[in-house]
């Protein structure tokens, strides 16, 4: 993985993008534009809080992402994690892979604790992160509305560097 920079944007959102008509990973229910995610690509700390992409022959096929938890001083050593693939690479162990790789980064980010909201309904997300670790440590029944049907959000979480 390596450091997503300004050009990558619109393969990252085309990625998230193709995540929005399954209803598992996104509470967006309508495609975003590269536009209106500048400020979040933007707010991401390189060294700190990244986002980093994937490459495969050339073109970024996943990018994960760290965001800083809840913005207040206390939660400074704790980050929220994101991970994307592109369809035609999912189910390919690539998650598995990356989700390796940026635990093992984070030391260097200054990151304690690792927080994931993943829908509960998302069986293969939720299987990755369990089998790196990671337990349920919250859920919000039925909090997400889409296409008529509610769902849940699970909060998973670890503490990686204790």
């Amino acid at each position: 993985m390596q450091p997503a920079t300004g050009q990558d944007l619109p393969r990252i959102v085309d990625i998230y993008n193709s995540t929005v008509p399954t209803r598992t990973a996104t509470a967006d229910t309508e495609p975003v534009s590269v536009e209106s995610k500048r400020a979040w690509f933007d707010n991401h700390v390189p060294g700190k809080r990244p986002i980093l992409v994937e490459r495969i022959d050339g073109e970024v096929a996943a990018w994960v992402s760290f965001e800083s938890f809840y913005g207040r001083p206390a939660y400074g050593r704790t980050a929220e994690i994101s991970i994307y693939i592109a369809p035609e690479y999912r189910r390919q162990g690539l998650g598995r892979r990356l989700l390796k790789e940026a635990l093992d980064m984070t030391p260097e980010l200054g990151i304690r604790t690792v927080v994931a909201y993943i829908f509960s309904h998302n069986e293969g997300s939720m299987r990755l992160f369990y089998s790196f670790g990671f337990e349920e440590w919250g859920r919000l029944p039925d909090i997400a509305e889409m296409d008529g049907k509610r769902y849940s959000l699970s909060i998973l979480g670890r503490h990686v560097n204790p």
